[in-house]
Protein backbone atom coordinates (compact mmCIF):
# COMPACT_ATOMS: atom_id res chain seq x y z
CA UNK A 1 0.00 0.00 0.00
CA UNK A 2 1.12 3.22 -0.67
CA UNK A 3 1.90 5.69 1.57
CA UNK A 4 0.30 9.21 0.63
CA UNK A 5 1.55 12.21 1.63
CA UNK A 6 -1.58 14.71 3.44
CA UNK A 7 -0.01 18.53 3.36
CA UNK A 8 -0.93 20.54 6.92
CA UNK A 9 -2.19 23.72 6.90
CA UNK A 10 -2.29 25.38 10.48
CA UNK A 11 -5.23 28.11 11.42
CA UNK A 12 -5.71 29.94 14.38
CA UNK A 13 -8.73 30.78 16.29
CA UNK A 14 -7.80 33.91 17.94
CA UNK A 15 -9.64 34.66 20.83
CA UNK A 16 -10.22 38.16 22.65
CA UNK A 17 -12.24 38.18 25.61
CA UNK A 18 -15.86 36.54 23.37
CA UNK A 19 -14.86 37.83 19.73
CA UNK A 20 -12.61 36.06 17.45
CA UNK A 21 -10.21 37.30 14.83
CA UNK A 22 -11.34 36.64 11.18
CA UNK A 23 -9.32 38.04 8.03
CA UNK A 24 -10.42 38.96 4.57
CA UNK A 25 -8.01 37.29 1.84
CA UNK A 26 -5.74 39.23 -0.25
CA UNK A 27 -6.28 39.91 -4.52
CA UNK A 28 -3.21 37.71 -4.66
CA UNK A 29 -5.09 34.71 -3.72
CA UNK A 30 -7.55 32.24 -5.24
CA UNK A 31 -10.20 32.54 -2.69
CA UNK A 32 -10.16 36.51 -2.91
CA UNK A 33 -12.94 37.75 -0.55
CA UNK A 34 -13.32 35.31 1.02
CA UNK A 35 -13.03 34.96 5.30
CA UNK A 36 -10.55 33.11 7.14
CA UNK A 37 -9.21 31.92 10.49
CA UNK A 38 -5.38 33.20 9.63
CA UNK A 39 -2.47 30.71 9.04
CA UNK A 40 -0.61 29.01 6.41
CA UNK A 41 1.35 26.07 5.34
CA UNK A 42 4.02 24.35 7.29
CA UNK A 43 7.61 24.90 6.36
CA UNK A 44 10.07 21.68 6.47
CA UNK A 45 11.16 21.35 9.81
CA UNK A 46 8.87 23.27 11.37
CA UNK A 47 6.67 22.42 14.37
CA UNK A 48 3.31 23.06 14.02
CA UNK A 49 2.95 25.66 16.67
CA UNK A 50 6.23 27.43 15.17
CA UNK A 51 4.39 27.51 12.08
CA UNK A 52 1.33 29.51 13.82
CA UNK A 53 3.80 31.78 14.95
CA UNK A 54 5.66 32.35 12.39
CA UNK A 55 2.39 32.56 9.99
CA UNK A 56 0.61 35.38 12.26
CA UNK A 57 3.72 37.25 12.68
CA UNK A 58 4.11 37.69 9.02
CA UNK A 59 0.88 38.44 8.32
CA UNK A 60 0.01 40.77 11.25
CA UNK A 61 3.33 41.52 12.67
CA UNK A 62 1.99 39.88 16.20
CA UNK A 63 3.65 37.74 18.26
CA UNK A 64 1.14 35.02 19.93
CA UNK A 65 0.95 31.88 21.88
CA UNK A 66 0.13 29.08 20.71
CA UNK A 67 -2.68 27.14 23.32
CA UNK A 68 -4.06 24.22 22.73
CA UNK A 69 -5.31 22.09 19.75
CA UNK A 70 -9.01 22.68 18.76
CA UNK A 71 -9.49 20.18 15.83
CA UNK A 72 -8.48 18.52 12.64
CA UNK A 73 -10.14 19.22 8.72
CA UNK A 74 -9.45 17.16 6.45
CA UNK A 75 -10.45 18.56 2.59
CA UNK A 76 -8.77 18.56 -0.91
CA UNK A 77 -7.15 21.23 -2.65
CA UNK A 78 -6.50 20.60 -6.75
CA UNK A 79 -6.73 17.12 -6.39
CA UNK A 80 -4.28 17.13 -3.31
CA UNK A 81 -5.31 15.63 0.19
CA UNK A 82 -5.41 18.26 2.85
CA UNK A 83 -5.38 18.52 6.59
CA UNK A 84 -5.99 21.91 8.54
CA UNK A 85 -5.28 21.60 11.92
CA UNK A 86 -6.54 24.31 14.13
CA UNK A 87 -5.66 26.03 17.49
CA UNK A 88 -6.69 28.79 19.97
CA UNK A 89 -3.94 31.70 20.46
CA UNK A 90 -5.65 33.59 23.23
CA UNK A 91 -2.09 35.62 24.20
CA UNK A 92 -0.42 37.86 21.96
CA UNK A 93 1.77 41.14 21.83
CA UNK A 94 1.17 43.72 18.97
CA UNK A 95 -1.13 45.40 17.24
CA UNK A 96 -2.95 43.10 14.49
CA UNK A 97 -2.13 44.82 10.71
CA UNK A 98 -3.41 43.29 7.79
CA UNK A 99 -0.34 42.90 5.53
CA UNK A 100 -1.79 40.03 3.75
CA UNK A 101 -5.57 40.40 4.06
CA UNK A 102 -7.95 43.34 2.55
CA UNK A 103 -9.16 43.71 6.40
CA UNK A 104 -9.61 41.81 9.53
CA UNK A 105 -12.32 42.40 12.29
CA UNK A 106 -13.09 40.97 15.82
CA UNK A 107 -16.79 39.23 15.42
CA UNK A 108 -18.84 36.91 18.33
CA UNK A 109 -18.89 33.31 17.48
CA UNK A 110 -22.88 33.97 16.74
CA UNK A 111 -21.84 36.45 13.44
CA UNK A 112 -19.35 33.72 12.43
CA UNK A 113 -22.39 32.62 10.53
CA UNK A 114 -22.79 36.43 8.94
CA UNK A 115 -19.73 35.70 6.56
CA UNK A 116 -18.48 34.41 3.46
CA UNK A 117 -15.80 31.39 4.33
CA UNK A 118 -13.86 28.68 2.90
CA UNK A 119 -15.15 25.10 2.92
CA UNK A 120 -12.18 23.58 5.57
CA UNK A 121 -12.97 26.40 7.92
CA UNK A 122 -16.97 25.76 8.23
CA UNK A 123 -16.89 22.36 10.66
CA UNK A 124 -14.41 25.18 12.57
CA UNK A 125 -17.30 27.80 12.58
CA UNK A 126 -19.51 24.74 13.84
CA UNK A 127 -17.42 23.85 16.29
CA UNK A 128 -16.85 27.02 18.13
CA UNK A 129 -20.97 27.57 18.19
CA UNK A 130 -21.32 24.58 19.74
CA UNK A 131 -19.12 25.20 22.95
Amino acid sequence: MQNLKINKVIAAVIKKNDTFLIAKRGKQDALYGKWEFPGGKMEPGETEKECLQRELFEEFGVQVEVDEFLCSVPFEHKSTKMEMRVYYVTTFSGEFTPFEHQEIRWVSKDELSLYEFPLPDVPVIKKLQSL
